[in-house]
């Protein structure tokens, strides 16, 4: 289990530098874009691997899955 625990936070530690490495660079819709979807992995990570979602039943699954869809695009469609 910790092995696995280690292995998440590295991957959330490389997916924050990847992030504060893009939002150093030219900030153009496309990089506005990545960032995005770079945080809504890292959202999904920590949801289902440290709130344990992963347990929890299906609606919650997909409600929670719907949300950051439609917010993510929201915020899209603004840019």
């Amino acid at each position: 289990m910790k092995k696995q625990l280690t292995k998440v936070y590295i991957v959330l530690i490389i997916l924050t530098v990847l992030t504060a490495f893009l939002s150093n660079n030219n900030t153009s819709k496309i990089i506005t874009i990545a960032i995005l979807l770079i945080s809504s992995i890292k959202f999904l990570v920590v949801t289902f691997q440290f709130m344990e979602l992963k347990k929890a039943n299906s609606a919650w699954k997909v409600s929670l899955s719907l949300f950051l869809f439609v917010l993510i695009g929201i915020i899209t469609l603004i840019i």
